[in-house]
């Protein structure tokens, strides 16, 4: 199995995310893939949730 694109790390990132991840895939990322790429898009993932949370919040409130 070759190493597992943007794509894939993003859907990998956002199943394990919200709970419904699979283990068949769980172990593909840890077997192919690099810890940096999770990393860096679990961060960018991280601050646009926080980001679309404060954009609801303040548009909400008076």
């Amino acid at each position: 199995m070759s190493k597992p694109g943007i794509l894939q790390v993003i859907k990998s990132v956002v199943a394990a995310g919200i709970g419904v991840q699979s283990n068949k895939n769980r172990e593909i990322d840890f077997q192919h893939g690099s810890l940096s790429s999770y990393v860096i898009v679990g961060f960018v993932a991280t601050i646009l949730f926080i980001l679309t949370l404060v954009f609801i919040v303040s548009n909400v409130t008076p």
